[in-house]
């Protein structure tokens, strides 16, 4: 008998009792991450009564990948447009959460006498609620659709990306081992420089890839070139020195603005559902009962700070955010469990070698007695609320409702505000991309040019390469925005303006030129005089060179385009509102989806005979048929079952037309199934009948009588033969018939 590697026995025995735990689990309707996790510690040598991993450092090796696919698979579902969208609401109340719980973490740490680094990464552990233990409660308690959910689920998605960013800081104090204010401000510019890049790199790269391979991408290529994308920008993560599970969020961040991005989701699940398992699982097997039984009274404590914490923290960050209490309550005791991001948080600090063993355990139990407890907390919600409201004094009952609705209000921006941060913005992004630019090309081109034309001349080639990647970038820093319709506001507004706007035009070509005399002065080592020379006579050339115009141009509106290209995606089947929907409110006009039933009396007709606008008052803005829209459809477009027709009305027009779309439905009585039924029957044609001599086109058995001819038996002949509608019908010849019941009698009828 062959000997099976520890590596693949070790896999098996994991997979049987992740297996067997799923099942339990799902049985008893528990997350099944907990499930996991008792796998874990079933097949850890921490438990003697079944088989034990032999060999442990595989196995981690293993959850580190599946680290990876978690966070990846994290990515795909977050999208930058979705970040924009929760609001400052969901910003406020998650850094008032996470700042909070990070004190109270390190204040529970410090009480029981434990180290520095083990008190910040206990505080980061129970600064983040699980997600996917939020989402599971929602869905089995019915409660997705609430206002409150909506609230918790936007703090979520921004506690997921601050989750990333405290794990790049965490590296960063692991590395140094202590405080030091300005490294960690290098690490943060460092963070947001090669964020800012990755992304608008990414998206504007990738989304042309995929496009262009396109016909070449079945499903099993999708998934090969999703992964190496993936691992690809993992390995870029590590190198710049970021974790590996960075890199990971942000390629899956990056695919997710693409048209593939839900086909990549469904690609990379069971591969995310595997190497996440076995992640679990590895937590589970550090799970050791008796350094449990050890640390029992600060897994206690630690359970009351997240349950205390979250809930008061929780309430107070969502009601700092504007929302009335009972939403803030309810979002408070949502929020009261740590999960995934704590145990990678864990796993980080142990591969790091900078926090004591005995925390992985503690942070395991108190995340499965949290997660155990989550429904119950949620239910007691309301009840909290009705208690804290009976006993509230009216006075800061008012004070609250007042404040949250003041919160509410819309605060427009000036023209100044617009213009700063549309510049602000523009000088952040192309700088980026500038300093990217320069530091490819002195590490790639440079070492290239000078080995194949000597040293000056190299030097020389690197300088126009150099400066000719970043003129278009420069020229769009210098010129976007310059006659944007806040610069004309403001410009004709008044003339003290004038000064301002010139300065702020001023700064961003300072800033080019700055650009360029870098890139010259690491070439070149020149004066400085000649150095700014050379930068102003380029700067000027790039601002009136149409070519670096139509080029910035170009650059942009494919961004953009690839930026948009899965909302408009959306939008044209349907799955989003089209972006003129909100305007028509202003009119009192309102955009709605109906799909046309199988059953509906209009299906097969044209809009020209149902002539909905002068019946209903509304108007048919789109068809909706598959995967393809039929925008402004004309008269003669015909409705087929399953369209979906996109109206625009009132709402006293569109209630209307519902309400008739509905009476449209054809009804059927019991008795509708028996009239229907298809029978087969024959008759003789004797010599007497009217269609001896005729064929069976001439006798109008399928146009007149609606029933169809099956086979004929020829007089004299006992086989059944195929109908040949052009031959005539002889005498005694059976005809073998099809058709409903009514319609066959009175083919009999008329036959004689």
């Amino acid at each position: 008998m062959s000997q099976l590697a520890p590596l693949i026995s070790d896999l098996a025995l994991i997979l049987i009792c992740a297996g067997v735990m799923t099942l339990v689990f799902k049985k008893l309707k528990q997350p099944l991450v907990l499930g996991y996790i008792v796998a874990g510690f079933l097949c850890s040598p921490h438990f003697q009564f079944t088989p034990s991993v032999t060999d442990e450092a595989n196995i981690h090796l293993w959850s580190e990948i599946g680290v990876i696919f978690l966070l990846f698979a994290l990515g795909l579902e977050f999208s930058m447009k979705k970040l924009l969208k929760v609001g400052s609401s969901a910003v406020i109340s998650a850094c008032t959460i996470i700042l909070c719980m990070i004190v109270v973490g390190i204040s529970v740490g410090w009480m029981f006498g434990w180290k520095q680094m083990d008190c910040i990464y206990l505080g980061g552990m129970i600064a983040m609620s699980s997600t996917t233990i939020v989402y599971k409660a929602f869905d089995d308690m019915g409660l997705r659709q609430q206002h409150f959910a909506g609230v918790v689920l936007g703090i979520l998605i921004i506690e997921d990306i601050l989750a990333i960013v405290l794990m790049v800081m965490l590296s960063t104090m692991a590395v140094s081992t202590h405080f030091e204010g300005v490294e960690m401000v290098y690490s943060l510019a460092k963070l947001v420089f090669f964020l800012v890049l990755w992304l608008v790199v990414g998206l504007y790269l990738i989304p042309l890839l995929l496009k262009r391979l396109r016909k070449l991408m079945s499903d099993e290529t999708l998934l090969i070139v999703s992964l190496a994308l993936c691992f690809g920008m993992v390995y870029f993560a590590a190198a710049v020195g970021f974790s590996p599970a960075f890199g990971a969020f942000i390629m899956g961040s990056i695919l997710s603005e693409t048209i593939e991005s839900e086909h990549i989701g469904r690609l990379v699940a069971p591969v995310k559902d595997l190497f996440g398992a076995i992640f679990f699982v590895s937590v589970g097997m550090m799970v050791n009962p008796h350094m449990i039984v050890e640390y029992k009274y600060p897994i206690l404590a630690i359970v009351a700070a997240v349950l205390l914490g979250q809930t008061l923290f929780g309430t107070a960050g969502v009601l700092l955010s504007g929302q009335p209490l009972k939403t803030a309550i309810q979002c408070g005791f949502s929020l009261t469990q740590i999960g995934e991001f704590a145990f990678i948080i864990a796993a980080l600090g142990v591969s790091l070698g900078v926090t004591g063993n005995f925390l992985y355990p503690i942070v395991v139990a108190v995340s499965v007695i949290t997660t155990f407890l989550t429904p119950y907390m949620i239910r007691l919600a309301l009840p909290a609320y009705n208690l804290v409201n009976s006993h509230l004094p009216k006075r800061w009952s008012l004070l609250l409702e007042r404040y949250s609705a003041g919160a509410s209000t819309v605060n427009h921006k000036t023209n100044w505000q617009k213009l700063m941060t549309a510049v602000l913005r523009i000088v952040v992004v192309y700088s980026v991309l500038s300093v990217g630019v320069i530091m490819v090309c002195l590490h790639l081109v440079e070492p290239f040019a000078t080995n194949m034309l000597g040293d000056l001349w190299g030097r020389v080639l690197t300088a126009v390469v150099t400066i000719a990647v970043l003129a278009p970038f420069l020229r769009a820093m210098i010129m976007k925005k310059n006659h944007s319709e806040e610069f004309r506001t403001l410009w004709a507004d008044n003339r003290f303006n004038h000064a301002l706007l010139i300065s702020l035009v001023v700064f961003r070509v300072i800033i080019a030129a700055g650009f360029i005399v870098s890139v010259i002065e690491r070439l070149f080592h020149t004066s400085v005089a000649l150095m700014m020379g050379i930068a102003i006579l380029l700067v000027c050339a790039m601002v009136f060179s149409r070519f670096l115009k139509k080029q910035s141009i170009v650059l942009e509106r494919t961004f953009v385009m690839n930026l948009r290209s899965k909302e408009m995606q959306q939008e044209y089947l349907g799955g989003k509102r089209p972006s003129y929907a909100g305007k028509l409110l202003d009119r009192d006009l309102h955009l709605s989806d109906f799909v046309v039933s199988p059953d509906s009396e209009w299906v097969g007709h044209t809009l020209k005979e149902l002539d909905l606008g002068k019946k209903y008052g509304v108007h048919v803005a789109s068809i909706i048929r598959g995967n393809r829209r039929l925008n402004i459809p004309d008269g003669a477009s015909r409705i087929f079952p399953e369209d979906t027709l996109q109206i625009i009305g009132t709402d006293e027009q569109l209630s209307f037309f519902s309400s008739m779309a509905m009476k449209a439905m054809r009804t059927s009585d019991d008795g509708e199934f028996e009239r229907h039924e298809m029978l087969l029957k024959q008759f003789i044609v004797d010599k007497d009948s009217p269609f001896v001599g005729k064929n069976i086109i001439e006798c109008g058995v399928r146009s007149k009588y609606h029933c169809l001819v099956v086979g004929v038996e020829s007089s004299g002949e006992n086989v059944l033969r195929a109908p040949d509608v052009h031959l005539p019908l002889s005498e005694n010849d059976i005809v073998w018939v099809v058709g409903e019941e009514a319609n066959l009698k009175r083919l009999f009828a008329a036959e004689g």
